[in-house]
């Protein structure tokens, strides 16, 4: 199979008939055309018998304006091609679909709220790349054929109908909206349809997590103690266990909802609760009471209890760490960075949203006070962790996962804990766009898409 990346322009339809594409004969030779007969162009899920024109001395595809509608290629698109000679087909792209919770018509500045600048930044990664992005939501899904109507960047948002994609990334951030009838027959359907690849297909839930990861023993040093919080006996053995432990919500995100549970120097115990203007705490004489005070929450969350991590600390402040970890353009998992995130002031956890701060891992390591040795292995072992992470994830829970973000701790003597998994890293607008610079991770995800379409 020969492989380019080619400037696809659009002429009058009357110029150039639908069934027909005028190609560059130099590329008519690379690609291994051949010169009589006709091919099939593949786009997507569109499909279309069209007859190839040579053009001396021309480096481009020329196609009409009808073609270009039914595609949806836009007037001056550069894409990869591939052209196999068994199936006689000449295939463009990849197409990559990027399926968003919400979108906002009457804000084009913000259209897909705080990922707006991600979707730009991917839409100019794209083009960079020789691949052609859109986005859509649930609600283009209630009625599709082989086309989707979605919204593409061209000088502006527009909204265009479209084939369905060779590769879509699900970056909805609800479990409700992921499991709308609509998005779960799609998600079915396009698979088994048309083969299209689609991934980070579910969110994680933490017992879903630690229960998979505690089956592979290569993997056990990193998990501290977790349990499904079942009822009081489970809380008393684990506060018995340790002088520290959390609650964790299953389906938490953002630090939302986690307790923290200690022991008190004079008896007793102290309930400590996150909340967007700080840390609430109340002391209870007994454990029975403290748990009297949590179970109303129990009956419409879930909790997992988790072991208290002595956490490296830079100023009395906890410090963890949050690696993103992405398949590559060969398939294989990927360390694209790690950051430090230090809690902010009056918060036990590190999340942004609750006024942590981020430093490099260096910086930050630099600034503890854990053994000297632990700080130099640490740039090596957090990575490797991150990675044994991914690999088990992959292993023990059956999904399609490119990317994952992968939250570390390291404790006071410089061992490495694993705290969460989630299937859906943040891309909120938190750094303004630069047009000119496009980010690891962004180039990391389109090179995966191309890997999965061939492409």
């Amino acid at each position: 199979m020969s492989k380019l990346k080619i400037p696809v322009h659009t002429v009058y339809s009357g110029i150039l008939q639908e069934n027909a594409v005028m190609l560059g004969d130099r590329l008519i030779k690379k690609l291994k055309i051949p010169a009589h007969g006709p091919i099939l162009l593949a786009f997507g899920t569109f499909r279309q018998e069209v007859t190839v024109i040579p053009v001396p001395r021309s480096d481009n595809l020329r196609v009409s304006e009808g073609l270009a509608r039914k595609t949806g290629i836009k007037a001056r698109n550069v894409l990869n091609a591939s052209y196999s000679s068994g199936s006689r087909t000449l295939r463009l792209g990849p197409l990559i679909g990027v399926l968003v919770s919400r979108e906002h018509p009457e804000r084009l500045d913000r259209l897909f709220g705080p990922i707006t600048l991600f979707c730009r930044e991917l839409t100019n990664a794209c083009h960079a790349q020789g691949a052609f992005v859109y986005f859509f939501t649930p609600e283009a899904l209630e009625s599709t054929g082989s086309s989707i109507t979605g919204w593409v960047y061209d000088e502006g948002w527009k909204r265009s109908k479209l084939p369905i994609a060779d590769v879509i990334n699900n970056r909805l951030t609800t479990r409700k909206a992921e499991n709308k009838p609509s998005v779960q027959h799609f998600l079915s359907e396009v698979k088994s349809r048309y083969g299209t690849h689609f991934f980070n297909e579910k969110f994680l839930d933490k017992s879903e997590v630690f229960e998979a990861l505690r089956r592979d023993p290569s993997l056990q040093r990193y998990l501290p103690e977790s349990h499904l919080l079942g009822g009081f006996a489970i809380l008393k053995k684990m506060c018995g266990h340790y002088p520290v432990v959390f609650l964790k919500p299953v389906r938490g995100s953002l630090g939302k909802g986690i307790l923290r549970i200690s022991r008190e120097e004079g008896g007793g115990y102290r309930l400590q609760a996150t909340t967007p203007l700080g840390t609430r705490k109340h002391s209870y004489p007994t454990l029975t009471k403290l748990y009297q005070a949590v179970a109303p929450k129990m009956k419409t969350t879930r909790f997992q209890i988790q072991q208290g991590l002595p956490l490296m600390e830079i100023g009395r402040r906890p410090v963890d760490f949050r690696a993103l970890v992405q398949k590559n353009g060969t398939g294989k998992w990927n360390v694209t960075s790690i950051v430090a995130r230090t809690a902010g002031n009056n918060h036990f956890v590190s999340n942004l949203a609750r006024g942590g701060s981020l430093s490099t891992v260096r910086e930050a390591i630099g600034k503890s006070s854990i053994p000297p040795g632990a700080k130099e292995s640490a740039n090596l072992q957090l990575p490797r962790a991150a990675l044994a992470i991914a690999k088990g994830v992959e292993a023990n829970i059956p999904a399609h996962f490119g990317e994952l973000g992968i939250d570390l701790g390291m404790d006071q003597s410089g061992r490495i804990w694993l705290l969460e998994v989630n299937s859906k890293p943040s891309k909120n607008d938190n750094t303004p766009l630069n047009d000119t610079k496009i980010r690891p991770s962004v180039k990391q995800m389109i090179q995966y898409c191309r890997y999965l379409a061939g492409l």
